[in-house]
Parts: C-alpha cells; sequence; structure tokens
C-alpha cells in the first residue's frame, strides 16, 4: 500500500468530492430533455437509475474499505483480474480523465454563453477559464482543492434548492396528466439519455486512503455524497415537471424555476450554477487522477527497477 503522509479528508470535504464528481454541468439540462422524451414519466427514470447509482454507492463502499489505497479502480480490478488488467483500467481511467476534462469544462462554458446571450468565442472562453481554474486549483493541493470543493458544492445545493423552493408556488397538478404521454417504452429512451449523470463514483475511489480509517469514514461519506445527489436529481426532476410542465424540453430547467423564483436575475445565476457544477466535476475527477498517476508512475518504477535488477542476475 502506498505511504501516505497527507492529512487525512474529513468526512465533510470527501462527501464534497462525491458530489461533485456526480453531477456536473448536464444536470442543467437533462431534466428537460427526460421529461420532453418521457413526460412526467421521466421521474420514473431517475428513481431508477438512482436505485442502480446506489448499488454502485454500496459496491465501492466495499471496495474501498477492503483496498484502502491510491490505486482506486486500478487495485480493484488488479484484485480481480490480475495486475496486467488493473494497469489497462487505471491509464484508461486517466485517459478519460485527461481527454474529458476539457469537454466538460466546454460543456459549462456553452451553458453559461447561451445564458448570458454569448456566442462559442464566449463559451471557449469561459471553458479555458474553468480548465486553468481547476488546474491551479490541484496545483495549490489537496487541501486547497478539498476546501474549495466543499464551497462549491454548498453554493450548489443553495442554488438549487432556491430554484425549486422558490417556484413551487407556480407548481400545478395538470402538469403531471397525463403521466405517460408518449408510451412506458420512453421511460427507457429517457434513462438512456441521463444514464452518464450517475457515473462518478470511481473518481474518488484513490482517495480513500486519505480518510484516514477508511472503514469507519468511508461509509459515512459515500452515504452522505448518495442522499444528497438523490435529493438533488429527484427534486429538479420533479419542480422541472410540476412547474415547467411541457415548456420543460429543448430549455435549461434550472434556469427557468430561477427565473420564476427571482425575476431576470435567476438567469444569472444559473450561469453562476453552471460554472460551479463544471468546477466541481472536474475538480473531484482530476484530484482521484493526481493520485492515481501517482500511484501508477511509482509502481511502473518499482516495476522497470525489479526487471532492471533480474536482468543483472
Amino acid at each position: 500500500m502506498t505511504t501516505n503522509t497527507a492529512p487525512p479528508l474529513s468526512v465533510p470535504r470527501g462527501a464534497a468530492l462525491y458530489i461533485g464528481a456526480l453531477l456536473g454541468p448536464g444536470v442543467l439540462l437533462l431534466p428537460g430533455l427526460a421529461a420532453s422524451i418521457a413526460g412526467p414519466a421521466a421521474i420514473l427514470a431517475w428513481a431508477g437509475l438512482l436505485g442502480v447509482s446506489a448499488l454502485f454507492a454500496v459496491v465501492f463502499t466495499a471496495l474501498g474499505t477492503r483496498y484502502p489505497g491510491e490505486g482506486g479502480v486500478t487495485a480493484y480490478t488488479t484484485a480481480g483480474l490480475g495486475p496486467r488488467a488493473g494497469h489497462a483500467v487505471g491509464w484508461s481511467f486517466l485517459l478519460g480523465v485527461v481527454t474529458g476534462a476539457p469537454v466538460v469544462c466546454l460543456i459549462g462554458g456553452g451553458y453559461v454563453a447561451s445564458l448570458a446571450g454569448g456566442g462559442q468565442a464566449m463559451a471557449t472562453a469561459v471553458a479555458a477559464g474553468l480548465l486553468l481554474a481547476v488546474l491551479g486549483l490541484a496545483l495549490a493541493g489537496m487541501r486547497a482543492s478539498t476546501g474549495v470543493q466543499m464551497v462549491l458544492v454548498v453554493l450548489l445545493v443553495a442554488v438549487v434548492v432556491a430554484g425549486v423552493a422558490g417556484s413551487a408556488p407556480a407548481a400545478h397538478m395538470a402538469n403531471w396528466h397525463p403521466f405517460a404521454p408518449h408510451g412506458w417504452a420512453a421511460v427507457g429512451k429517457a434513462a438512456s439519455v441521463i444514464m452518464l449523470s450517475f457515473v462518478g463514483w470511481e473518481a474518488v475511489a484513490p482517495l480513500t486512503a486519505r480518510f484516514g480509517d477508511a472503514r469507519r469514514r468511508l461509509p459515512r461519506v459515500v452515504a452522505i455524497a448518495f442522499g444528497t445527489t438523490a435529493v438533488l436529481y429527484l427534486t429538479m426532476a420533479a419542480a422541472t415537471t410540476a412547474v415547467l410542465g411541457r415548456a420543460a424540453g429543448g430549455s435549461v430547467p434550472l434556469a427557468d424555476l430561477l427565473a420564476i423564483a427571482m425575476g431576470p436575475a435567476g438567469r444569472a445565476v444559473a450561469a453562476g450554477a453552471a460554472v460551479l457544477l463544471t468546477l466541481g466535476a472536474v475538480n473531484a475527477y482530476l484530484s482521484g487522477a493526481a493520485v492515481m498517476a501517482r500511484s501508477l508512475t511509482a509502481r511502473a518504477g518499482r516495476d522497470g527497477a525489479g526487471q532492471s535488477g533480474a536482468g543483472q542476475h
């Protein structure tokens, strides 16, 4: 196991990393897109996928407490399928983070530009700024990045609560009827669209060693993260249908909910939410990827030294 002298992560900081990894800028758009596909019955797709996410949470908690090292999914795969498969999974994860982080930043930048009335140049500039900000956090160290992550998550939860609660008086029961206007098969189509909103448990897996007593802390961290994301997803999905109804499709639902709750300023707040979601997701993935990269390169160095020593004999 890799020796780690860094201060242990607290339960709130660990939960903030998981929440950031599980949420992303797509949550601004996907509740409306799912509602346009399946109507009010889209809530069943969200609930069903939350059930699957709960199973992933249980699995990653069990693996994290049994193999609480910096290898993360590399260590889990190695334990089951051997070191070669573990290395392949680890480097694939890092490649996904390196190539995916700019894409996520572009998605967030696109939302900001759309809400602000800007074009592609603004979206690209915002994306570049977001990526540079997260890279700066990574260089500042784990304590700085997790401290900022806590602030991001608190602000994000506050924004979602403001949008959902503030727009609640505009909800209408009539918007729930008909419940499945496009048939029950549409629920599956909606689920296929929103399923990527439920990945992220693997991102923080390399950090389980940082929790100190993983057997005691990790289950609490995962429970808080799952509970928070479940409430956010379900309340957003429910408010999208109850408040926006048929107007939800093709929009950015959180922006529309905030506009109802706050007036014209709501769209500016929604642009801020896009920034928070993007920073939180990319920061969580880069934090885990940095630790895994160190573990993989250290292991590669040990393997190389071992092969060199064997060759001398």
